[in-house]
C-alpha cells in the first residue's frame, strides 16, 4: 500500500474578521474544512492552470469559428446549375451555425483527447 505523502509545510496569510468569516463561508458551502478549501483554492489558481485554462478557451473559440467557416462554405456554395443563395438564407445558415459552433468544437476535442488517451 502507497502512503500519501504528509503535509509538513504551511503557507499563512493575514485577513480581517470580515473576510476570514467570508472564507469560512466559502469553504462551508462547499462541505470542506477551511483549510481544505484554502489549500484549493490557492493550487487551483496558479499562473499556469489560468493561462492553460485560457488558452483552452480560445482553442474552443478559434476551433469553433473555422468549423463554423467551414459549415457555410459547405453549406452555401453554389451548386451546377444553381443560383447563388440569397441574403435571407445566408443569414439563416449564420445563425444556424453560430448555434452550435462551440457544441461541434467541445465535441471535435473531446473525441481527440479520447483518442489520444486511448493511444497511451
Amino acid at each position: 500500500m502507497v502512503k500519501a505523502s504528509l503535509r509538513t509545510k504551511s503557507v499563512g496569510t493575514k485577513v480581517t474578521d470580515a473576510e476570514y468569516a467570508a472564507l469560512e463561508g466559502r469553504a462551508r458551502a462547499e462541505n470542506l474544512t477551511l483549510s481544505e478549501w484554502v489549500r484549493a483554492a490557492v493550487l487551483g489558481s496558479s499562473r499556469a492552470e489560468k493561462a492553460e485554462t485560457a488558452d483552452d478557451l480560445l482553442g474552443e473559440v478559434l476551433l469553433s469559428e473555422v468549423l463554423a467557416l467551414r459549415a457555410l462554405f459547405l453549406n452555401l456554395r453554389p451548386l451546377p446549375g444553381h443560383d447563388l443563395p440569397g441574403e435571407a438564407e445566408v443569414r439563416a445558415e449564420i445563425a444556424r451555425v453560430d448555434g452550435v459552433k462551440m457544441q461541434r468544437a467541445r465535441e471535435r476535442l473531446a473525441a481527440q483527447k479520447k483518442a489520444r488517451e486511448a493511444a497511451r
